[in-house]
Formats: structure tokens, sequence, C-alpha cells
């Protein structure tokens, strides 16, 4: 149930603000872009047995963000509103308000999305705040925390379509990084670290909303590793690799494959070298990526793998 509070300015009892996030196995681009047309929205845009079989939407600043959800029984809800705030692939705010039947405003909604990269994928949040006109409509405010996780799984869904419906002309896009780290630790702790399968299981993770469903380790030349996941959205993706060279303390060359579901999106030569700095151990990790058939990395691949080492610092330090 809702927490409340007094506010100065309303005899009633108003509610806190909702906060739910989400982290979302693909780009910023693609989670972003399905808040922008009312194709998407109506799509998406309300919880499990409604539909939305109305939406108007005009992506502007001071642009209408109308949309009607039908419930099961066909009753229809309206949220009326505006977008006051686009920040491009960062932020949303948009101000709404919630009608009856009547179509008298029920409630007022102010809704703010943020997108943030976040290791394998995009992590958004949303925080809504509400003032309440009409008292009978504390029931709906209570549920929100339900309705806002089922309308995200359909939203992870709907981000899985658009990903799908991208062109399918062959293309490959070529992108390669360097990244170093100095880690308070011995070269013989951190090449165990990348290389024993229960060190690895502590930092080598899809985090929050992901479930394993397949993890090998067998570092050597020939020897393969395969992480493959379930996300809470349904969305299975798969770590998999190949090792070509390892030497103990030193270096370790592999190439991987991601998959998203039944589609390969990148190839990558990864090469990690371990070099003494003192009593500490300076990581220099190189990767080499081909993007495949119009999947946009945007630099996502970068910020996961930064993400992934800071992990595995923290490991060394448990």
């Amino acid at each position: 149930m809702a927490q409340t509070n007094r506010n100065p300015r309303s005899p009633q009892l108003q509610p806190e603000p909702l906060v739910i996030s989400r982290l979302f196995p693909a780009a910023r681009e693609l989670v972003f872009r399905a808040w922008t047309s009312a194709e998407h929205l109506k799509r998406w845009f309300c919880p499990t047995g409604y539909s939305v079989p109305q939406a108007e939407v005009d992506f502007r600043v001071g642009g209408v963000f109308d949309i009607c959800m039908r419930s099961p029984e066909g009753w229809n809800h309206w949220t009326r509103g505006k977008y006051v705030e686009i920040v491009h692939l960062t932020r949303l705010v948009i101000e709404m308000n919630v009608t009856g039947d009547d179509d008298r405003t029920l409630f007022r909604a102010r809704t703010v999305v943020s997108f943030a990269d976040e290791a394998h994928g995009t992590r958004l949040e949303v925080t809504q705040s509400y003032t309440i006109l009409d008292p009978k409509s504390a029931p709906m405010i209570q549920g929100a925390a339900q309705g806002w996780s089922q309308t995200l799984d359909r939203l992870t869904q709907e981000v899985a379509r658009i990903e799908q419906s991208l062109p399918a002309s062959r293309s490959v896009v070529h992108a390669s990084f360097c990244i170093e780290r100095t880690f308070s630790a011995s070269r013989a702790q951190v090449f165990k670290a990348l290389t024993d399968a229960a060190a690895k299981a502590k930092w080598f993770a899809g985090g929050n909303g992901f479930t394993e469903l397949a993890r090998e380790m067998d570092v050597r030349p020939g020897g393969r590793e395969q992480l493959k996941g379930r996300w809470d959205s349904g969305v299975v993706t798969c770590f998999d690799a190949v090792y070509h060279d390892v030497v103990r303390d030193e270096r370790i060359v592999y190439c991987y494959e991601m998959n998203i579901n039944a589609r390969k999106i990148s190839v990558s030569l990864a090469t990690i070298e371990l070099k003494a700095a003192g009593n500490s151990t300076r990581l220099v990790m190189t990767e080499q990526g081909a993007f495949l058939d119009g999947y946009d990395d945007a630099g996502s691949r970068e910020r996961g793998t930064n993400f992934l080492l800071d992990a595995l610092g923290k490991s060394l330090q448990s």
C-alpha cells in the first residue's frame, strides 16, 4: 500500500512518489524510441489484461501525450498529458491527468523517466509523483507499483520487437577499445579471478533480473566458456567464448560471440594483459568487435566492460 503524507496545499492525504527501475538488455536508443510514438506506446503502455485502443502522441516539448487504457471489463481510462522535458536518450518528464469514465480528472501524475547505460544494457528508472483530486482514485494509485511492473514487462517485449524489426540487410560495423585498470592484488590473484570458475562467477554475471540458465568454463587454448541467462522479460542472452592463448599470470586471448535470443549480434577478439605495478597489478584489456546486421552498439560494449571490471575490482577486495 502506498505511503502518504500531508500536502500543505490540500487537506487530503497525498501518496509518496513511486520509484521503479528495470534493466533492459538493449541499447538506450531502442528503449528510448519506445516512448516516442503512439505506434510504440499502443503496444505496451498498460498493465496485464488491459489494451490501448487509442493514443495520440506528439513527441516534442509541449506535445500531447494522450493514452486510452481499456480494462478487461471494457471500461476506458484516459491519461491526458504533455511532454514537459525531453533530453535525447537521457530523460523524459511527462505531466499527466488521469480521468474517469465521465472525463473528470481523478488525479495528476508527474512522471520522470531516466535512461542510463549499465552492464549488459540500459537501466530505466521511473519516478512518479501524484496529486489526488478525487479520493476514489486512491486505490488506483495504491496499485501503481504492480501496474508499472507489468507495464515495464510489456515495454521489454516491445523493445525486443523493435530490435528484431530492424532492417535485415547484412552489414558489419567495426569498433575497438582499450581499458586499463590497476588492482591492489597480485597478478596471480587477478589471473585466478579471470580463470577460476568459482572466482569469476562472483563478478561476471548478468545482474538484477537475470536468471542463469547455463555456465561453463574451461580456460586453456581451445577451451570454451559460456554464460547464458534469461531476463525477467523472457529475453535470453548468451556469451559464448573460445580461448586461443593463455599464459599464466600474464596474458589471455579469446574470441567470443554475443547472442540475443536466436540473433547473433557481435563477434569480438579480446586480449587481457597483466603487468606488475609494485605490489599491484595493471590490467590492460583490448577488444576489437564486429557488430552485425544493423545492431547499433553505440559504445555500450565498452561501458558494459567497464561495469564488469568494476565488479572484478570489488571481488578482489572481498
